[in-house]
């Protein structure tokens, strides 16, 4: 993408957005709306042309794109829940993707601990409507957020052991958790 001297560009993996003021063999440099200058390369910036808060549903109604999506079926919901011989299995997946909509700024550090933190919260859960098995699909990869789990469960009056193979692959670990009959 070739840049000029006036382009409105806004930054890829950041919320700056801004007027490029000078361009030399490596870097763009933009100003944004406070007058701070940034320096980045060409390949993190994208031109602008039509400011964002112009753009509404409204704009284009002959718009094929908004068309497409009106025209869409909507996905059907599969459950959480998925019931075998008269028991509820609560399946629960961990796959960072599921859980956060960007992990743009997400270290591997803060990705665990969402998935960590969403592992008891879901545990603590089935605890307390008195589900009794969990199934935590949390990939292969290399085993660190397996054994973090592994540790967790470590705390509550839980068994847990890989879940079905043929059904989940080597990603995933089942629970079942002892209630007590009251």
């Amino acid at each position: 993408m070739t840049f000029a001297i006036g382009d409105f560009v806004a930054v890829l993996d950041d919320v700056v957005k801004g007027t490029i003021t000078d361009i030399d063999e490596t870097y763009i440099f933009i100003k944004d709306e406070t007058e701070m200058v940034f320096r980045y390369l060409p390949s993190e910036l994208v031109k602008v042309d039509t400011n964002q808060y112009d753009l509404t549903k409204y704009s284009d109604i002959n718009n094929h794109y908004l068309q497409d999506k009106i025209s869409e079926k909507p996905k059907k919901r599969v459950s959480k829940f998925s019931k075998t011989k008269n028991e509820i299995v609560f399946e629960v997946d961990l796959h960072i993707n599921q859980l956060v909509k960007s992990t743009n700024r997400l270290d591997n550090y803060d990705m665990l601990t969402i998935q960590l933190e969403t592992a008891k919260s879901k545990l603590e859960y089935a605890i307390q409507k008195r589900i009794s098995k969990i199934i935590f699909i949390h990939g292969v990869g290399e085993g660190v957020l397996k054994s973090e789990l592994e540790y967790l469960f470590k705390k509550y009056p839980v068994k847990y052991y890989d879940a079905s193979y043929q059904k989940y692959g080597l990603g995933a670990t089942e629970v079942y958790i002892f209630q007590n009959p009251n």
